[in-house]
């Protein structure tokens, strides 16, 4: 079973950790064409103390955002959710999925995490004509 204290050092090892707090890690991952998407990681726990590995990648700003667009993207996923969660103070759109750690391997969270960081990356640019902001 992983750990939130292995999985810090699986992607240590692999990335420059942005962020290297106690239950929180973020590193930026590159994409295709010099782009990058921040990923996050957060140890989370949950109902009857089951552990959880929280993914998420920012998309942007919440302002002007329809959550009705927002909700029927969710229904339509079958990987990530997108929620609201406060980056440098403001409510940004992320693009999140929660697994339990008592079934994660590192081949599924490295699939995972370029799954997520891709499609952020897409939501991101649909959304915002600043380019590669996050």
């Amino acid at each position: 079973m992983l750990t939130f204290e292995s999985v810090r050092a699986h992607f240590g090892s692999r990335y420059t950790l942005r962020t290297n707090d106690p239950y929180l890690i973020s590193f930026d991952l590159a994409l295709r064409r010099s782009r990058h998407q921040g990923i996050y990681l957060v140890d989370l726990e949950g109902e009857q103390s089951r552990k959880y590995l929280r993914v998420s990648t920012p998309i942007g700003p919440v302002v002007g955002m329809d959550a009705e667009r927002c909700l029927r993207f969710n229904w339509e996923q079958r990987a990530g959710f997108l929620a609201i969660s406060d980056l440098e103070g403001s409510p940004y759109l992320h693009l999140c999925e929660n697994r339990p750690y008592d079934i994660l391997a590192f081949d599924e969270l490295n699939r995972l995490i370029g799954e997520l960081g891709a499609l952020g990356d897409q939501l991101e640019q649909a959304l915002s004509s600043e380019g590669d902001t996050y």
